[in-house]
C-alpha cells in the first residue's frame, strides 16, 4: 500500500478501496458520508441538501446536494424483483418550481411547471398496498406507458387502469387487465383506484414538505427513486437496517461525477 492505494504486486496496478462506489474520488472523508447516510435513512419523510449541509456542517451547499444526488443513485438496485399479483396503473401530474439555478441556495428565481408521472402499485387484499414504482413521462400515450410496464410489472400481473384507450393492447402483451371507467362513474376515482391516488398524494405532500417543490424536472427521477426506496420500506422497525441497506447499496453502485449529476438531463439506467 502506497499513499492510501493498493497496489497489485503481479501487475502494480494501483487502485482505492473505494474505487467503484459513489465514494470514488471524492474529497469528503468517509466518515462524513456515514453520517449523511445515518441522517438520511434515520429522517422519516427525508431531507433536503440545506438541512443535511446545516447538520454535518459542510462547507457549501453544492457539495451537500451533489452527496444527495449520488446516494439517489444508490437507491435504486439494477436486479429488484418485478411487481406482481394485482397492479394499479395510472398517471399524475406533480407540480414542481422550475428553478433557474438547481444548485445555488440563494438568489433563485422560480415558476411552477406540471410534470407527468406514472405510478403503479401493488394491491394486497389483507396488507394494503405493496411495492410501488414511479417514472417520469413524456406524455400518457402507449409509446411510454408500456415500457414502463415492461421495465417494473411482471408478465401475467393484473393490471387495474382507468378507461384510458392507451392500455387497451396489456392483454396481447402478457398482462391481465382489469379497466375502470371514472367518467359518469358514481364511484370516486380515489375509491375504485385507491392505490395510485394514495400514492400521488403522498408524493405531493413530500414534494412539497421536504423539498418546497423546487426540483428541476431532469433531476426528478432521482427524487422519485427516493421516494420509491423509503415507500417501499416504510414497515422497516430499524433504522439501522436502513442504513445497512443504503449503505451495501452504495459500495456496489457506479461513480458518477460532479458535472454529470448537474450535466445529464435524464437517467438512463432505469
Amino acid at each position: 500500500m502506497s499513499r492510501g492505494r493498493l497496489i497489485c504486486p503481479a501487475c502494480k496496478h494501483q487502485t482505492t478501496a473505494t474505487a467503484g462506489t459513489i465514494f470514488d474520488k471524492t474529497r469528503t472523508e468517509l466518515r462524513v458520508w456515514f453520517a449523511a447516510i445515518w441522517y438520511i435513512t434515520s429522517q422519516k419523510h427525508g431531507v433536503s441538501a440545506l438541512g443535511l449541509q446545516r447538520v454535518l456542517g459542510l462547507g457549501s451547499y453544492e457539495t451537500a446536494w451533489a452527496m444527495l444526488h449520488r446516494l439517489r443513485r444508490a437507491m435504486v438496485r439494477a436486479d429488484r424483483e418485478l411487481l406482481h399479483g394485482k397492479v394499479e396503473v395510472d398517471e399524475t401530474y406533480l407540480a414542481l418550481t422550475d428553478r433557474q439555478n438547481p444548485i445555488s441556495a440563494v438568489g433563485r428565481k422560480s415558476n411552477t411547471t406540471q410534470v407527468l408521472v406514472v405510478i403503479a402499485v401493488e394491491m394486497l387484499h389483507s396488507k394494503g398496498f405493496g411495492r410501488i414504482r414511479i417514472q417520469q413521462i413524456n406524455r400518457g400515450d402507449y409509446e411510454n406507458l408500456m415500457p414502463f410496464i415492461r421495465a417494473f410489472v411482471r408478465p401475467g400481473a393484473v393490471i387495474h387502469s382507468d378507461g384510458s384507450s392507451f392500455y387497451k393492447n396489456l392483454e396481447d402483451s402478457g398482462y391481465g387487465h382489469r379497466r375502470t371507467v371514472h367518467l359518469g362513474s358514481d364511484t370516486p376515482a380515489h375509491e375504485s383506484m385507491p392505490g395510485v391516488h394514495r400514492v400521488a398524494s403522498l408524493l405531493q405532500r413530500w414534494m412539497m414538505s421536504t423539498h418546497h417543490g423546487a426540483v428541476q424536472p431532469e433531476q426528478l427521477d432521482y427524487y422519485l427513486d427516493e421516494f420509491v426506496f423509503r415507500f417501499n420500506r416504510r414497515t422497516l422497525r430499524s433504522r439501522g437496517l436502513l442504513f445497512y441497506r443504503l449503505l451495501q447499496q452504495a459500495v456496489i453502485t457506479k461513480p458518477v461525477t460532479y458535472g454529470r449529476i448537474v450535466e445529464v438531463p435524464k437517467k438512463s439506467e432505469k
